[in-house]
């Protein structure tokens, strides 16, 4: 069995080091374009993070954390709607309309009565226990060839150092047994900010693979270490609505003390099938120099490193019965001081997964060779992967606007060396 400690390193270890879409294979006729922003019918404010999905398909993607998607639909589905669902909202379907320019679609918060709960629950911990007993009746038993898209952002202050994106098939296993997920790399792109490289640079380990060992429904071992429910206290906090079904929403906090440290955070049960929809989650930090331990896995001598912030955030989709894993964000922030140095600064890594398609047609896991492993670094890897002209017809994350703006300024800034 692995411990704690040991998930945290493959699952999100990174160096520190000191220098010296849809599968559809189409052309651009052949679908349909549609852009927006998903709004708070009430406020008008932006809903981050809400999924987008075609009714009938497998086809999705993620809004942004300004509540921005786009969304490339092949016209030979003849798909006449799309639905848009998030946490706490009513989901809504919108007619597809062939349009460039972004449309606004609103959502209306979702109110519901405690009263249509049956029996109130006065043990969290077994309804924790109830999903996950029935793992294998919520979740594939077989398994999926999935589309993704992948991109990861490193940060120094405001300042972007790297951005790398890429498109990804998934091989994902089963869940119940011991086969693991693969990932293989189709296209990919990046820039860089070499300006920031003569003070420190920081890679990001093991890229898309960090996604899929955050299933925490497969891998009960690995990441919040759900295969030892002592390890935590749970407490039923609330009921909200995923996807116009009513869910427990758990809380939890360490019980116990450990050489490594534990998490605080809510899991989100549906209330009538007890699936795992969603989990938010952070490490807890109390302990800086424990907290440090779990995340470098190498560094110079004489740099501190102290993590400011760690956030997770693991989705699922309900498709005919069975939850699949649908967008994974982890969020990580901190300080890096050298000893008896006037240099001390605040870096933060976002890496985020949406899938876009899936597919249950003869999938096959990946020659050897084709693995992207988990001892890669994606931004050291992806000129092998890139292909300007490739992107038209797949679905992805929409940038934030500061994003767009920098990876077309190092796209630049790459074509004039």
């Amino acid at each position: 069995m692995k411990t704690v400690s040991e998930s945290l390193i493959r699952v999100i270890a990174f160096f520190l080091l000191l220098l010296a879409c849809s599968t559809v294979s189409a052309q651009n006729g052949d679908y349909i374009t549609i852009s927006g922003i998903a709004k708070d019918s009430k406020s008008h404010e932006a809903i981050v993070f809400a999924t987008v999905s075609v009714p009938g398909t497998e086809i999705g993607t993620v809004t942004n954390s300004e509540g921005e998607f786009t969304l490339k639909i092949a016209k030979s589905l003849d798909a006449k709607n799309l639905e848009i669902s998030h946490i706490s909202y009513t989901t809504a379907s919108f007619p597809i309309e062939d349009s460039r320019e972004k449309r606004n679609f609103y959502l209306d918060p979702h109110v519901f009565q405690l009263s249509e709960i049956s029996i109130l629950p006065d043990d969290p911990r077994s309804i924790v226990m109830l999903a996950l007993n029935k793992i294998n009746r919520n979740y594939p038993e077989v398994p999926n060839k999935m589309t993704g898209f992948y991109r990861e952002t490193i940060r120094q202050r405001r300042d972007y150092l790297s951005i790398s994106e890429a498109l990804i098939d998934i091989y994902k296993a089963p869940y119940h047994g011991i086969q693991s997920d693969q990932v293989k790399i189709i296209r990919g792109r990046n820039g860089s900010n070499v300006k920031k490289a003569d003070t420190l640079m920081v890679q990001l380990q093991g890229g898309p693979n960090v996604a899929l060992l955050l299933d925490i429904v497969k891998n009960t071992d690995l990441s919040i270490g759900l295969d030892d429910l002592n390890n935590y206290n749970f407490e039923l906090v609330s009921f909200v609505t995923i996807d116009d079904k009513l869910n427990y929403v758990i809380s939890f906090t360490p019980n116990v003390e450990k050489p490594e440290p534990l998490y605080f955070g809510k899991l989100y049960i549906r209330q009538d099938n007890l699936a795992i929809t969603m989990a938010e989650f952070s490490l807890d930090i109390s302990d800086a120099e424990k907290a440090a331990r779990q995340f470098v896995q190498k560094k110079p001598l004489g740099l501190i490193f102290q993590p400011t912030s760690t956030t997770y955030l693991v989705t699922y989709k309900e498709q005919n019965g069975r939850y699949y894993l649908n967008y994974v964000r982890i969020e990580l922030k901190f300080k890096c001081d050298w000893k008896k140095r006037w240099f001390k600064d605040t870096y933060s890594i976002v890496s985020e997964v949406a899938i876009t398609d899936r597919s249950e047609s003869n999938p096959v896991r990946f020659a050897h060779q084709d693995v992207f492993r988990q001892n890669m670094i994606l931004a050291n890897e992806i000129e092998s992967f890139t292909d300007t002209d490739f992107w038209g017809a797949y679905n992805i994350i929409e940038p934030e606007e500061a994003i767009q703006t920098a990876i077309k300024k190092f796209t630049r800034g790459m074509k004039n060396k």
